[in-house]
């Protein structure tokens, strides 16, 4: 069974009248990518700072690898690794002097993770180039290489790709794939680029109003995000064995005794249909089903538009 990296229990932080994060239960196992998803306003940079110790829960509690006491958290946060706001790198110091300067403020006694960690995040090349002429994509990769210098066992990153271009987005993505596989690092990402967090994520959660709306799998996201042709027709048992018969289907899934959903013969809906029809079975409807990771997120909050 895998370790539990994360864990909170009712876990609740007000401002004052207003409630950011709101009876939030979440699980994180070593190995996942967990794509935390919501509008601005609703909640993930509130839960990710108090998962790093940034902001003290109102009330409910939390787990790290385990512990749960005041120091003891303390202790876990050291095997975490974060990019909450953008960090304060000094303009005329090389990427190796920025790093080096944290590490010898972090007390990071192994002298070789700051070339460890430019090198895993593609800069051990720039060599004296200062900070102050870094494009925003190798900005951005030294603020992942200032998250991992102390090589985390858990990353946490609030929106990191904001403002990327595609290319430095994909070098972004393969560089979180790589800490993964190869570090089995765990990952919590936030991220408003919903299709973007489709490529990396193992699991999602859902946020609104403070509150997680769904917890899921990349597996459970994708059959339910999945396009199919949705079929209402009189008898969906009979109907689901003339396409057997007549065009080999398997993949059918009957719904009710008047629904149906196909995964195949999208492409074809018309002859479908038309087998059908010649079969004595009447089809009242017809249609193609399905949504983007965007769409699935808008309709699971009420229509409320991504800000």
């Amino acid at each position: 069974m895998k370790e539990i990296v994360f864990q909170s229990r009712s876990l609740v932080r007000r401002f004052g009248a207003f409630t950011a994060v709101d009876d939030m239960n979440v699980e994180l196992k070593k190995g996942d990518i967990f794509a935390l998803v919501g509008q601005n306003g609703a909640g993930k940079t509130t839960l990710l700072k108090m998962i790093c110790g940034l902001t003290p829960p109102t009330s409910g509690s939390m787990e790290l690898f385990g512990y749960s006491g005041t120091k003891e958290l303390g202790r876990a946060r050291r095997r975490i690794g974060s990019i909450i706001e953008t960090p304060g790198f000094y303009p005329y110091l090389s990427a190796c002097q920025n790093l080096e300067y944290y590490r010898i403020q972090r007390g990071i006694g192994k002298k070789n993770c700051v070339e460890e960690a430019l090198h895993f995040v593609g800069l051990d090349t720039v060599g004296n180039k200062k900070f102050k002429s870094f494009s925003l994509g190798m900005k951005q990769r030294l603020g992942l290489a200032l998250a991992i210098l102390n090589d985390p066992d858990f990353l946490v990153l609030d929106e990191p790709i904001n403002g990327l271009d595609p290319v430095g987005i994909r070098e972004f993505r393969e560089i979180l794939l790589k800490l993964n596989h190869e570090k089995e690092t765990t990952i919590l990402v936030s991220s408003h680029i919903l299709g973007e967090l489709s490529q990396i994520a193992t699991r999602y959660g859902f946020i609104s109003g403070g509150r997680l709306v769904e917890c899921l799998t990349a597996e459970e996201l994708e059959m339910k995000c999945r396009v199919t042709l949705k079929l209402e027709v009189d008898n969906s048992a009979k109907a689901a064995a003339v396409l057997t018969d007549r065009f080999s289907m398997k993949q059918i899934e009957i719904l009710d005794e008047t629904t149906l959903l196909l995964s195949e013969g999208l492409d074809r809906p018309e002859f479908v249909v038309k087998a059908l029809v010649e079969s004595g079975i009447l089809v009242s409807q017809a249609y193609r089903t399905g949504a983007n990771l965007e769409n699935y997120f808008i309709d699971l909050i009420g229509g409320k538009q991504i800000a």
